[in-house]
């Protein structure tokens, strides 16, 4: 899947809190309020046409809905971007991360108890 433009991330926003509905119910609950209609509707035509969302008409109206969840978004994006940012090491990312100061030391534990917890997939990056 491609990635997304900005524009395109806050409508999915949208779309995944309000779930299927029209354009005017995605234009409610954008982040950044005073999109114009005519913006969101041809942004929402551009994701259909990337396969993010799927559409039925029902009336006279389109209805959108995803066909990729939150989750799944975020872990593709977030393998593209550690692949393209961090050489693909997971490793790489925790240290730029320690290295700005946005990870604590308690922080770091908690990730390793995560990681140690029984039961959890640590198999992957």
């Amino acid at each position: 899947m491609e990635k997304l433009t900005y524009q395109e991330e806050e409508a999915m926003q949208a779309v995944w809190k309000t779930g299927e509905a029209n354009v005017k119910a995605f234009l409610e609950n954008m982040s950044e309020p005073g999109t114009p209609y005519t913006t969101l509707a041809s942004t929402i035509k551009n994701l259909e046409k990337k396969g993010f969302l799927s559409s039925r008409l029902v009336g006279n109206a389109y209805l959108y809905r995803a066909k990729i969840s939150e989750d799944e978004y975020k872990k593709r994006f977030m393998s593209s971007f550690v692949k393209d940012y961090f050489a693909d090491s997971y490793k790489d990312l925790v240290n730029f991360f320690v290295g700005e100061k946005k990870l604590t030391a308690s922080e770091l534990k908690e990730i390793i108890d995560l990681i140690e917890k029984p039961g959890s997939d640590s198999s992957s990056h």
